[in-house]
């Protein structure tokens, strides 16, 4: 599948301009079965990132603008009177997509943010005690405003705990600013030049394939050391909890994946501990007050724990 996976990216690039990392870091999310939180200023390009990945993957989309009046029932659906069957009729909401992509999502209420929750963990929605499974591969692509920015809300530590992983897209260069511009000059969308290269059914079968990744002992001792280090920090209330183990073992075969191996090295796990860890610490006052950041104390703990030799 290593040409899937080049043609993806490939195609993901003509509409996002320089910024190959943060492509690559989703599609090994995607790959991985975890679902993403890009949080970033308005305008940066995280809504036009999700639409390329949908489109080029052939997967089905949708789409929801969270805003203070969205309700659950928009997302999970609702039962209605069918009078012609003079029974009650289950009404899917906008969730059932194989990519839903959840557009400022901390500006809806805390209930409706809570009916993310279970299709997150689960895979389903629970309707009136009925319980609907959403389509596979599925996919959760959230966007958020910083914190503080007008109209927004924090998620809840148990929503921020299921995205595998949260990504920032930053400004672009100069460069690529100009490049983006020279993309629609004339009036053209490049997003009318990506193409298709895969589907539902070949994104599940690569799924199945990282699963599949072989992952040495020593390795999950690694990772497994590197969340305990997180945990007791001098420098952070809380460090991961189990489910960023599993996140973190299933994003570093992905990764191996992406480059190629069916087998993981230290150097995955490397590569994706930041995006998968960072969201999941919360600093103590005496770390935010020293100017400390998530980011910080992370690299500290990928630098003092020692690699092992596979």
């Amino acid at each position: 599948m290593s040409n899937t996976v080049e043609s993806i990216i490939h195609e993901v690039k003509k509409v996002i301009c320089g910024k190959d990392y943060i492509i690559a870091q989703t599609l090994t999310a995607i790959l991985a079965g975890g679902h993403i939180l890009m949080e970033d200023v308005p305008g940066v390009g995280k809504t036009t990132m999700a639409v390329a990945f949908s489109k080029t993957m052939g997967l089905n989309f949708g789409r929801v603008q969270f805003t203070p009046d969205v309700l659950p029932s928009d997302i999970t659906g609702f039962s209605m009177y069918d009078k012609a069957t003079d029974q009650m009729r289950y009404q899917p909401g906008a969730i059932f997509h194989n990519l839903f992509l959840a557009d400022e999502l901390n500006r809806a209420s805390s209930r409706t943010q809570s009916a993310l929750l279970e299709a997150m963990e689960e895979s389903s929605v629970t309707v009136d005690g009925n319980t609907y499974i959403l389509p596979k591969p599925f996919v959760v692509f959230a966007t958020q405003n910083p914190t503080g920015a007008s109209g927004t809300s924090l998620l809840p530590d148990s929503q921020i705990d299921r995205f595998m992983i949260r990504i920032s897209m930053g400004y672009p260069s100069s460069k690529d600013e100009k490049a983006m511009l020279e993309q629609r000059k004339n009036g053209i969308n490049p997003m009318d030049n990506v193409h298709t290269v895969c589907n539902d059914v070949i994104l599940s079968q690569m799924q199945q394939e990282v699963n599949n990744i072989f992952i040495h002992e020593k390795i999950v001792d690694y990772i497994i050391a590197l969340i305990n280090k997180t945990r007791g920090n001098p420098d952070l209330l809380r460090g991961g909890s189990p489910r960023a183990t599993l996140a973190l073992t299933s994003m570093s075969k992905a990764y191996a994946y992406m480059s190629g191996r069916n087998y993981v090295i230290p150097s995955d796990v490397q590569k994706v501990f930041l995006p998968v860890i960072t969201h999941r610490l919360i600093l103590t006052p005496e770390a935010e007050v020293n100017s400390r950041r998530t980011t910080d104390v992370a690299k500290d703990i990928l630098k003092d724990t020692f690699a092992p030799k596979v």
